[in-house]
């Protein structure tokens, strides 16, 4: 019931429209990376799943921001099912990278932001490396790029309380790490993919 609310109220406030192109919805095992404006950008892709999809799904976000309050904390945990990693102080018992392939083994698709962080451009900054390992790690499990319009203005970041506005978003192609790519040049061609939805 809780996720039923929370989906019909992210809907009311983000209107997001969903454009598949070179994919389609599927239940399979996938990791879905997407460009990184707003604290609503999981919740963005997360809604934009067709149901059954959504309960396979667990976005992946930031421990500190998502457990500096009980709602949010009941939301990351009870609602999203979020994989929550440290940004910070990383040690071998709680490495991102290690919780991440821990919840593929379990079945799991993800949803994750391979900038690390927000950034105000419309276009995805430089990408860090969890895409690429996660991708060597799991060859099966198809990568697949999502561009994310207009949840900045939504919730800018700084702020606390949502502005309805229309929000869309793109599901790309599924890219797979070619044999012999570098590390380097598949980031590259991975934030070039997920730009080039913009104009989709």
């Amino acid at each position: 019931m809780t996720s039923t609310i929370v989906v019909g109220l992210a809907r009311l406030i983000a209107g997001t429209g969903v454009r598949w192109s070179g994919c389609s919805p599927e239940l399979r095992q996938r990791i879905y990376f997407a460009n990184h404006t707003s604290n609503l950008d999981a919740l963005i892709v997360w809604i934009s799943l067709p149901d059954a999809i959504r309960k396979q799904t667990r976005p992946v976000a930031a421990r500190d921001y998502w457990t500096s309050g009980k709602l949010r904390l009941y939301l990351a945990n009870k609602v999203f099912h979020a994989v929550l990693i440290e940004r910070k102080n990383v040690t071998p018992s709680n490495n991102p990278l290690e919780l991440l392939l821990a919840a593929l083994d379990a079945r799991s698709s993800l949803i994750i932001f391979p900038e690390g962080g927000r950034h105000d451009g419309v276009e995805a900054g430089p990408f860090k490396s969890g895409l690429y390992h996660l991708g060597k790690k799991r060859p099966d499990v198809e990568l697949i790029p999502v561009y994310i319009d207009n949840a900045n203005r939504i919730l800018p970041k700084g702020e606390v309380l949502p502005v309805p506005l229309l929000s869309s978003i793109t599901f790309g192609a599924p890219l797979p790490i070619n044999d012999g790519e570098s590390k380097k040049d598949y980031l590259e061609r991975a934030r070039v993919a997920v730009n080039a939805l913009r104009n989709q």
